[in-house]
């Protein structure tokens, strides 16, 4: 008989398949032909059949496409199938299963999809034997040579359409999608000439570091310079303004839209400033004002500061950008406002948290201490160079303040705002203070104490209907539904526990600043987590922060793996937008809207759905990854053996 019409028996994880010789080897250079051909050496059975130590169900599918040319793919798992054809070299199903893959994809996103911002014409390469800056460009033109070229995009949003598509399909086959290191970066043109190190060096500098929104502006920051972007009914998103290459990486960014008039140095600027930029780099923030009332754009470098130690918080407070750093003993703070054009530092001691409300700025300490500095008196002291940093509560058990929250209650004709703070510490406790109508005369009186957690608060919220805290242990969440009376917080019935669930996230402690998990939101609002689980991947997961449960999933639309995220409410025809920013390490930002699918999701069940006491609520099923999407994305990432919480404990 010949090797054409020979039986093969097989053994393929237990099972027993046979089959004809010709069957496992008409697709040329496979698996089989290699066993067959005696290049693979075989094991065998008791019973004398090959073994093969694959998946018997698989395998079947498999086979079942070599006798017949055809295969049915309903309830199958594609990915699966399309990894165990890879390692049988079945060629033509592994492409069929490639297209089906892709059916589910497009590179033109889904419904949610809302922008694609393409890296910028210029990419910056330090120079490893000066420590300066090489373009990577074609051309030689400067930053700020590229804003005046590109600013006539204001008039048509074709321009930048043509500069940077949305890689093709055959693009992204090559970037291999699904493998997000593979594809983070499409074009390998720009690697040549450069040793490896030089490689990873300018992968590193093109991938988006910080991306942050204000109003319908975007500031997407790369390791030495910043390109901002502005929406417009008309012409969509487009680039208006870039930053000048910086020498230091740029490692915190702030963005203020709609400055007023005399926002620039010497307040000469009579038509003001659409847009402040400030970033940070060590102790060193620069600060510059952008006017898009002139073509080509106006670019005013306001000055540069020094805070004296690493800046590890920078904000706008109105229109003052404030400089914050926690280190210890040495906190320190640094204001820069606009009206005096005056820059001011003072130390805080044991800096801690912070949030805002209005023009104040609260200071959570390590010392159990919550200050504050009212930013519309600080021209008041100059001459004394104080910050008037006032203290407004001191914890009943000096325990270390790790998160803080503020709420202003909506302005009513009787008694305006009145302030609610809800704040963590690094022991576990939950406090809830007041300052109501009642307490006038006197400092905020505590309200409520919750002692659930037993890990250091890293991250609490509290907002018109709801309270949640986050604690250290992978991203813990507590969240409770809190009454209110004529818009104030209530002691009848008090607050009701409402979910409890984790937002797993296992990155590096120095990845969290520009990975935020949340929550985002107003706090008139349904607020949301974004989950990314695992470094490098290309999907995020958005859910409700009262419940936890599944609002959406993001996917990126070219493969390449998300290096930072940040959530923006922009303005828009009728209600404002919900959008996700998301930077990428090929270089670019992709945008999602998110108001529809939240909008869904905090909508009450149906009544015969609801459960019948507000506690009884049982936890979303639908929430973060599923168990088999948590061992796809651990799949393809590196993990240490010994695994550790994703979050250090908050030092005192």
């Amino acid at each position: 008989m010949s090797n054409y019409q020979e039986i093969v028996n097989l053994n393929v994880g237990g099972t027993r398949f046979a089959t004809s010789w010709h069957t496992l080897t008409w697709v040329p250079d496979t698996f089989f032909t290699a066993l067959l051909s005696g290049r693979i050496p075989t094991v065998r059975d008791e019973n004398g059949a090959i073994f093969i130590d694959r998946d018997p169900n698989l395998f079947g599918l498999i086979l079942n496409f070599l006798r017949t040319r055809d295969i049915d793919l309903n309830n199958v798992n594609i990915r699966a199938l399309r990894h165990e054809c890879d390692y049988f070299g079945i060629t033509p199903l592994s492409r069929r299963l490639a297209l089906c893959d892709e059916m589910n994809h497009s590179s033109c996103g889904d419904v949610l999809f809302y922008g694609y911002l393409p890296p910028p014409l210029n990419t910056s390469l330090p120079n490893s034997k000066n420590g300066s800056t090489v373009s990577r460009k074609s051309s030689t033109a400067s930053p700020s040579d590229v804003v005046a070229s590109r600013s006539h995009s204001r008039n048509s949003s074709l321009d930048l359409r043509t500069v940077g598509r949305i890689p093709s399909q055959d693009q992204l086959s090559r970037c291999g999608r699904g493998h997000s290191r593979a594809a983070s970066l499409g074009n390998t043109d720009s690697h040549k000439g450069l040793r490896p190190q030089e490689i990873s060096t300018w992968q590193e500098n093109m991938k988006v570091q910080i991306i942050k929104a204000h109003h319908n502006w975007i500031a997407v920051a790369y390791t030495h310079y910043v390109t901002g972007y502005r929406l417009t009914d008309s012409c969509g998103w487009y680039i208006i303004f870039q930053s000048p290459v910086q020498d230091s990486a740029i490692e915190r960014i702030a963005l203020n839209a709609k400055t007023s008039g005399g926002a620039t140095s010497g307040g000469n600027n009579s038509s003001g400033s659409d847009v402040m930029l400030g970033i940070a780099s060590g102790p060193l923030v620069r600060l510059w004002a952008f006017s898009t009332h002139t073509e080509p754009v106006r670019r005013t470098l306001i000055g540069t500061f020094n805070l004296g130690v690493r800046v590890e918080q920078l904000l706008f407070v109105g229109p003052q950008l404030v400089a914050l750093s926690g280190a210890g003993a040495r906190s320190k703070a640094g204001v820069w406002h606009t009206s005096t054009q005056h820059w001011q530092t003072q130390d805080v001691a044991h800096l801690s948290a912070h949030d805002t409300a209005g023009s104040f700025l609260l200071l959570g300490t390590a010392t159990g201490a919550i200050n504050y500095i009212d930013m519309q008196k600080f021209p008041l002291r100059m001459k004394d160079n104080d910050l008037l940093v006032t203290q407004l509560y001191k914890d009943p058990n000096q325990e270390p303040i790790t998160a803080i929250s503020v709420y202003l209650t909506p302005k009513t004709n009787l008694c305006g705002n009145w302030i609610e703070i809800a704040y963590g510490t690094r022991f576990g406790s939950v406090r809830v203070i007041v300052q109501h109508p009642e307490t006038v005369g006197h400092g905020p009186q505590l309200f409520q104490t919750f002692t659930v957690h037993q890990s250091p608060i890293t991250k609490v919220s509290l907002s018109e209907n709801y309270l949640i805290s986050v604690c250290s242990e992978y991203n813990h969440v507590r969240s409770w539904r809190v009454t209110r009376f004529r818009g104030m917080i209530s002691t009848q019935p008090g607050t009701t526990p409402k979910a409890a669930f984790k937002v797993l996230a296992l990155e590096a402690p120095t990845a969290q600043p520009h990975n935020d998990c949340g929550p985002y939101g107003e706090q008139d609002e349904e607020q949301i987590f974004i989950q990314k689980v695992v470094p490098d991947t290309d999907t995020l997961y958005v859910r409700l922060a009262s419940n936890g449960k599944r609002v959406c999933t993001i996917r990126s639309v070219d493969g390449s793996a998300v290096s930072c995220f940040a959530v923006a409410e922009c303005e828009g025809a009728l209600r404002p937008r919900r959008l996700l920013l998301c930077g990428h390490r090929s270089g670019a930002a992709q945008l999602w809207d998110l108001t529809a699918p939240v909008d869904r999701a905090a909508r009450p069940p149906p009544a015969a759905a609801s459960p019948a006491a507000e506690g009884e609520e049982p936890p979303a099923a639908d929430g973060g990854p599923s168990p088999d999407e948590l061992v796809r994305l651990l799949s393809a990432c590196d993990l240490d053996a010994a695994p550790h919480s994703p979050h250090r404990p908050a030092q005192p």
